[in-house]
């Protein structure tokens, strides 16, 4: 059974004190790149990093004393079972997360921190969620599904009424769906409280049918979401509309840049729709960062690659002499042009080096597109004919 405002209103009080009401922030270069007012409900700033500490406590917090004895389990590819972790530790209960083998170490880590036992299993969250159901039949532990249990969904639908509240001006939300807890929650307590809100879901392509199954969105790689969110989403949302992996990222790189808040994929893939077009309707818009819990390795990754997109880091590839003082007066040439050199590797053995010279691999920091092909021009002017890596 679908939760209601009254059952929205009953988890606010629960997690009254225990999760913060997160705070929102309008960013003007967002703004400007989007065309119309954006506000962000940073919820990356939440406890354990995301939104599911409101689903995973106010779930947990209802068990009676001989359910809290006998434990709980999740499944989870990170933010859950962190959430799951932590909550359970706060009532007392013991706490089992099934993962799935490729979930982000920071977030096995963390989860493993909070006090939980971690299970890892096979690479799609649907069998993680198979190896804790198994798990519960064995042992009668309570399981606290991420989207398909009506308390949880009760416990999401918290950020609508806090939106509602903070962004009274909000004619659109937009809302990242995995499993569709989230969206679920907070559709139906803005529907509750602000009927006539355009509220639009996004998914993650590669998660769609069709799609290459992989996203660095990992906290919404699921494939569909679930029976009971499914039939709560196709009444109450306005629209679904889905971002691939370069548009996620390039989100990521002008959220940090731009707002100096750090976002997992699954977190910017309502600023990727803002960008991208695809949110529709008008006036003011309210994009849900869902978490910020990436790992660092990733992180870094995304960031190169976003700012390769955007034209502000060139890896090129040329040859000098293999003589003293031949690099030198490459790199010479380019300080004169206040191009910073991040990092230089020679690469003599290689089938396309001519002998008697060298491969260089260079990495520039640049300005933009336009600056990169002027870089591009003075090599091959200076006699370095390079290709962009």
């Amino acid at each position: 059974m679908e939760p209601g405002l009254a059952e929205i209103e009953a988890a606010r009080g629960r997690l009254d004190g225990v999760a913060r009401v997160t705070p929102v922030y309008r960013s003007e270069t967002l703004s400007q790149l989007v065309g119309r007012e954006l506000y962000l409900k940073a919820e990356n700033l939440q406890r354990t990093g995301s939104f599911k500490i409101r689903g995973a406590y106010n779930r947990i917090s209802q068990l009676g004393p001989e359910e809290r004895a006998a434990g709980v389990v999740a499944a989870s590819a990170g933010n859950h079972g962190q959430a799951v972790a932590w909550a359970a530790r706060e009532v007392g209960a013991r706490a089992r997360v099934f993962m799935p083998q490729d979930a982000p170490m920071a977030k096995v880590e963390a989860t493993r921190g909070y006090g939980a036992e971690i299970v890892l299993t096979g690479p799609a969250l649907e069998e993680a969620l198979d190896a804790a159901r198994a798990y519960v039949a064995e042992t009668g532990a309570t399981f606290v599904h991420p989207f398909e249990d009506p308390l949880v969904v009760a416990g999401q639908g918290t950020i609508g009424l806090e939106i509602a509240e903070q962004v009274a001006e909000a004619e659109t939300v937009v809302i990242p769906i995995g499993g569709g807890g989230l969206a679920s929650g907070i559709a139906l307590a803005l529907r509750a409280v602000r009927p006539g809100l355009r509220i639009v879901g996004v998914r993650a392509a590669g998660t769609l049918p069709g799609g290459s199954g992989y996203t660095i969105a990992d906290g919404i790689a699921v494939k569909q979401p679930g029976e009971l969110t499914s039939g709560i989403l196709e009444r109450v949302l306005d629209d679904v509309v889905a971002v691939d992996d370069e548009e996620i990222s390039e989100a990521m790189v002008l959220v940090l840049e731009r707002t100096k808040l750090v976002v997992e994929g699954a977190g910017a893939v309502g600023v990727a729709a803002m960008l991208a077009r695809r949110v529709g309707g008008s006036g003011t818009a309210v994009a849900l960062l869902s978490g910020g819990n990436i790992d660092a390795t990733l992180l870094i990754s995304v960031i190169r690659h976003g700012l390769s997109v955007a034209g502000r880091y060139l890896v090129v590839r040329t040859r000098v002499g293999d003589r003293p003082g031949q690099l030198a007066q490459l790199l010479t040439l380019i300080g004169a042009e206040r191009v910073n050199v991040v990092e230089v590797k020679h690469q003599r053995e290689s089938a396309d080096v001519p002998v008697g010279e060298t491969g260089v691999e260079l990495t520039l920091l640049t300005r933009d597109p336009a600056h990169c092909d002027e870089i591009l021009a003075l090599l091959e002017r200076w006699g370095y004919p390079a290709r962009v890596l």
